[in-house]
């Protein structure tokens, strides 16, 4: 399907919570890439989990049980051929990105990371993909090294291939930045990490919604996404790893279901993926998850991703004629968001006004201070698309932001 024959105004429709108004105006929500909406599948198959056949999961013997489990199960499929990865059992489910990332963090670092060693990361990433490194590095005395970018917001890639060279055990880098809407080469990356033997985990929670992602084809040894960035419920997340790795690796915590045999001298885990899922999961939310996948499917990626282009372009040179306004962030290759600033106004400020004017976005560092002070602001104003936004959205937030220039007289 091509972004021509999407029925946006359908789409808009399977919304629920786009029909309000926000301070007597309609909602134009644009704060996408911190958590998009959720569409009426994906609540109603959450429901009829919880009304219809809810208990847990693998332990049971009657009948709830038997059909929980099966829905479960179904998603790890789904969740398998959304990123073509080899077998269900390198689909772990976890709280979100940052859970996954911390679990590779402590198991597979923990067992290869040691003093003197480095850890590979880049100046864009989220706080997700930098703190969890650095206690790693507090643990085992290994250094985090960083990538830097140029003011465009694309990666030196002659300073990452020096990096390389150094004793460097993992590299960690962002898919699509959420601060600037850089996407990065991340096949490119992976080659050269992998030229040197270098294993390599990719941030996936921007990208996940936004383009076709096989994880067979980028080689990489792990992929981390959420299930609220692709419009499924959020406290659901997934780790991909390469099974020869993930079977290496120790538990990440200890628990019911993580287990064949427990008695007090030892305990032998389950096989994977069940090793590295402790405890009751939460089951509703995984199983729309797999609704929330269907729902994508069914519209299908390329289509998404040309209708959010589509948006960007149009929203990149409105805003640029907006007196005042920078745009933070224009990499050749970008997606689905603009970050910006405008002299003389805070970004907190503008998010106020534009909310008056019903328009949500985000404001603030987004979660990236190290990308702030790289560009030397405290802040910025964010706004980022979906597949429900339209030009008319774009137009309202266009005019809004002429109004914070009005009242701040820039």
């Amino acid at each position: 399907m091509s972004t021509l024959e999407l029925d946006i105004a359908r789409i808009r429709a399977e919304f629920p919570i786009l029909r309000q108004r926000v301070h007597g105006k309609p909602l134009v929500y644009l704060d996408n890439a911190a958590s998009v909406q959720k569409p009426k599948a994906v609540i109603d198959a959450i429901t009829e989990c919880y009304t219809g056949y809810y208990a847990n999961i693998h332990r049971g013997v009657h009948l709830l049980s038997e059909r929980s489990t099966v829905a479960y199960e179904k998603t790890r499929e789904k969740v398998r051929a959304f990123l073509n990865a080899a077998s269900t059992q390198e689909i772990i489910f976890t709280r979100g990105t940052t859970e996954s990332i911390n679990l590779v963090a402590s198991s597979f670092g923990g067992q290869t990371v040691k003093a003197g060693d480095e850890i590979l990361i880049t100046g864009m990433e989220h706080h997700s993909n930098i703190v969890p490194w650095q206690l790693l590095c507090e643990r085992t005395g290994a250094k985090l090294k960083v990538v830097p970018f140029t003011d465009a917001g694309e990666l030196i890639l002659e300073e990452y291939e020096r990096l390389l060279d150094g004793p460097v055990k993992l590299v960690a880098f962002v898919h699509l930045s959420n601060a600037l809407g850089t996407l990065n080469p991340a096949r490119q990356l992976i080659e050269m990490a992998h030229a040197r033997g270098i294993p390599v985990l990719v941030d996936g929670a921007q990208s996940i919604p936004h383009l076709t992602v096989d994880v067979q084809a980028l080689d990489c040894e792990f992929y981390a996404f959420s299930a609220h960035k692709i419009y499924g419920p959020s406290g659901v997340g997934v780790l991909y790893g390469k099974k020869a790795l993930l079977e290496a690796m120790p538990p990440y915590q200890g628990g019911g279901d993580m287990i064949r045999l427990v008695t007090f001298e030892k305990t032998d885990y389950a096989d994977l993926p069940n090793k590295f899922e402790a405890g009751t999961p939460s089951i509703a939310d995984v199983i729309g998850l797999g609704s929330a996948l269907d729902w994508v499917n069914a519209i299908g990626l390329d289509a998404i991703a040309a209708h959010e282009h589509a948006l960007l372009d149009y929203a990149t040179v409105q805003l640029s004629e907006i007196p005042g306004l920078k745009i933070m962030g224009t990499a050749r290759d970008k997606a689905a968001l603009v970050a910006f600033t405008m002299q003389g106004a805070h970004p907190h400020d503008i998010g106020t006004i534009l909310d008056r004017e019903g328009v949500a976005i985000r404001a603030g560092h987004h979660c990236a201070q190290p990308v702030m002070q790289r560009y030397g602001v405290p802040a910025t104003a964010r706004a980022s698309f979906a597949v429900y936004n339209t030009r008319d959205e774009v137009d309202v937030l266009v005019a809004a932001l002429w109004k914070v220039k009005e009242m701040f007289e820039l």
